[in-house]
């Protein structure tokens, strides 16, 4: 069967599927619910050997007995949003939208499809490839599944592709991050009687002042970014806080600029410590950026999706830097690559749309994409 054959004729399960899939809550780690539907769908279509490892990756080995040569396809299952997020659901013909619709549920019901298409076919790889609908790629979750396939197939893996992305650009550099939560102890006491004591909260500013006065390292082709996201701390307005903390990270395609923020920030931490203050510092997040990479093979990879991309929409995807599954197999040498799937906006924010109609030009392009990688 040709494949806009197939899109015409799966295109109501899919839109099915993917709204189901919506409907249960993701947040990374507590993939669970969306992880068993999806291993239940792909057995349902005829796949065999499914399984869900401890890091709640539903993975599908398709042909990978022996080979040492695996390609990788995966989207995630997880979402930035808490379990309680109201998860409405609407579409008015055109646009769906959903907390989570697009980011990455949209792409993980279009790879799904794309896997059906495989199957019902019988487009057997040469080498073996492995589906992987895999959890936590999502802020803290601290891309926690894709490392556990790395780990897993560790030597097998010749290629990856991550679909997490838009049409108009291929992912093909990894932007790796730091994440710390910073905890500040003070003695604290009452606003009035012991005025004079240290005050949790003004050190954690003292702290965050100090990483805005930040440069960034300049080097050609390459950004670096920080950031503080969240600060807590102290009781009530008369009391002086023993207690206060914060989320922060830096960015960086580059490896020698992540290395001079990391010692500029632990520089900034440690010179906060003194009499009274206590600074306690936890890396909660930690995203490698690419290292010994084949860049002919990465070239490679992002053409064959260019040229499909091009040939279907007639639009060129453009190189992009991210943060996305692809980090984890870049930073061990695997080429890889985060392509589209179909279009979306407002990422991480309860009003996310998707555009309906793309999902089809997603489908035949991630299966075609596919296909010239497996064959």
């Amino acid at each position: 069967m040709d494949i806009k054959t197939f899109i015409e004729k799966n295109k109501d399960e899919l839109y099915r599927v993917h709204r189901e899939l919506c409907l249960i809550p993701a947040p990374s780690h507590y993939e669970d619910e969306r992880a068993a539907y999806c291993k239940a769908w792909l057995e349902g279509i005829g796949a065999e050997g499914v399984y869900i490892d401890e890091a709640k990756n539903v993975v599908f080995p398709y042909h990978c007995e022996s080979s040492r040569n695996l390609t990788v396809i995966s989207a995630h299952t997880d979402t930035v949003f808490p379990m309680d997020t109201p998860l409405n659901f609407t579409d008015d013909g055109k646009i769906l939208r959903c907390p989570g619709v697009g980011d990455d549920t949209g792409c993980l019901a279009v790879m799904l499809f794309a896997v059906k298409y495989l199957l019902e076919n019988r487009i057997e790889p040469k080498d073996g490839l492995l589906v992987v609908c895999n959890s936590c790629e999502e802020g803290l979750g601290n891309l926690k599944g894709i490392r556990q396939i790395c780990r897993d197939y560790e030597g097998r893996i010749k290629q990856h592709i991550s679909v997490d992305w838009g049409f108009t650009g291929v992912c093909n550099r990894a932007v790796g991050s730091t994440r710390y939560e910073v905890s500040v102890h003070t003695e604290g006491g009452h606003s009035f009687g012991d005025f004079g004591h240290k005050n949790a909260i003004a050190e954690a500013a003292k702290m965050i002042a100090k990483i805005y006065e930040l440069k960034v390292p300049v080097k050609e082709g390459c950004k670096t970014t920080y950031n503080v996201g969240t600060v807590s701390g102290g009781t009530t307005v008369n009391t002086i806080a023993q207690n206060a903390s914060f989320l922060c990270e830096y960015r960086s395609d580059d490896v020698s600029c992540m290395d001079v923020m990391k010692e500029a920030f632990l520089r900034i931490f440690g010179e906060a410590k003194t009499d009274g203050v206590d600074v306690d510092v936890k890396i909660v997040g930690e995203r490698p950026c690419g290292k010994d990479v084949d860049e002919n093979e990465i070239a490679r990879l992002s053409q064959i999706y260019r040229n499909v991309v091009n040939d279907v929409l007639g639009l060129m995807p453009v190189d992009a830097s991210g943060s996305t599954d692809c980090n984890i197999p870049l930073s061990l040498g695997i080429p890889s690559v985060c392509i589209g799937g179909m279009t979306a906006g407002g990422e991480h924010t309860v009003e996310e749309w998707a555009d309906k109609a793309s999902f089809l030009d997603g489908i035949q392009i991630v299966t075609r994409t596919v296909i010239e990688l497996i064959k």
